[in-house]
């Protein structure tokens, strides 16, 4: 399969430039040309960088100059320590992840979409010179059904990029929160510079026990790693209603750990190898109400994984946002978590 050259080792910076307050204090603060020379130093080849449109633009669409130049600075202080970039827009007029049950109009209004495309000429007109930076596209599309329509816009958006970055690497995901399993429901690649995208936290019940955002999941519900396939499902469907349990259907029972892990990735990279396309997880982790030691164990065998399949990667969370890899929570193991990057 072809590598993602400059991209297989990397960090989200998450809660900076996006799913934040956006306000002047935290802006300045929250991330600091320190913390891209500790990424540096962790031996990582790159950041994904997360941005909101809102810091770009005005409710009404115009360009906001003050919000670019922190994208400014995160790209001098990239090229002063030699990493590559990935701009990840996260949320855009009309759309977020987070609000995806009241966002079905964004796929079919035109003034939307005319927004979303001219929110990335400006990005690849700014950006797009720059070799060490990708583009990935938007951020978790989450219903299965809009899979044609996103396609569709994926690939208008790509022909309007390539008018200012004709050479960009470009990140496009599936549906399902760009889930692993619908890597094989997006477009054929348009050019030789597409990357297949995609984010990986499974067993979601493991990697999201008692995350407060999941409206199905109980805040004091507890699970360790690594349990087979057969013994997840059953605690999904006990416990949870099957809510996430779809992913180990089909799949052999007693598989488990690295095994288990391995076998979600299998129909993926096929997809990617029979398309000549490289494949990158822009996202993977465990949130801090997970035991040490199940997450230290979750990360090797992931870790193992992505080795042996060569997927680049970019880990969820540098700090914060209830995944932080510099947080106190994982004081103790950030040294072996830094070396499974």
């Amino acid at each position: 399969m072809r590598k993602f050259e400059g991209f297989e080792k990397g960090i989200n910076l998450g809660g900076w430039l996006s799913q934040s307050s956006l306000e002047k204090e935290h802006l300045e603060t929250f991330i600091t040309e320190k913390d891209l020379e500790r990424i540096a130093s962790m031996g990582a080849d790159h950041v994904r960088l997360p941005v909101d449109y809102l810091l770009l633009e005005t409710p009404e669409g115009e360009p906001i100059e003050a919000g670019y130049d922190y994208i400014d600075r995160c790209v001098r202080w990239c090229g002063r320590q030699k990493l590559h970039m990935i701009l990840d827009l996260h949320k855009t007029a009309g759309y977020s992840f987070q609000e995806a049950c009241r966002c079905g109009s964004f796929f079919k209004e035109p003034r939307l979409l005319e927004r979303f495309l001219r929110l990335w000429d400006r990005l690849s007109q700014r950006y797009g010179a720059y070799d060490f930076i990708a583009f990935d596209l938007l951020n978790e599309i989450v219903d299965p059904n809009v899979s044609r329509e996103w396609n569709g816009l994926a690939e208008r958006t790509v022909r309007r990029i390539r008018l200012h970055a004709p050479l960009a690497w470009i990140l496009i995901g599936g549906t399902c929160y760009n889930s692993i399993n619908t890597v094989k429901d997006i477009l054929p690649p348009p050019d030789n510079r597409i990357v297949y995208s995609f984010h990986f936290y499974e067993p979601y019940i493991f990697t999201h026990q008692g995350a407060s955002w999941e409206k199905t999941m109980p805040g004091d519900f507890r699970v360790s790693y690594p349990l087979t396939a057969g013994q997840y499902r059953q605690i999904s469907e006990s416990r949870l209603g099957g809510v996430f349990s779809g992913i180990f259907r089909g799949m052999d029972d007693a598989a488990s750990g690295r095994e288990m892990l391995s076998a979600l990735f299998e129909e993926a990279v096929g997809i990617a190898e029979s398309r000549r396309v490289p494949l990158y997880c822009g996202e993977y982790g465990v949130i801090q109400l997970a035991d040490v030691p199940s997450a230290l164990a979750w990360h090797r065998d992931l870790h193992a994984v992505f080795e042996q399949f060569g997927i680049g990667r970019a880990l969820w969370n540098y700090k914060g946002m209830s995944f932080g890899l510099t947080d106190e929570h994982y004081r103790d193991v950030a040294g072996d978590l830094m070396a499974l990057l």
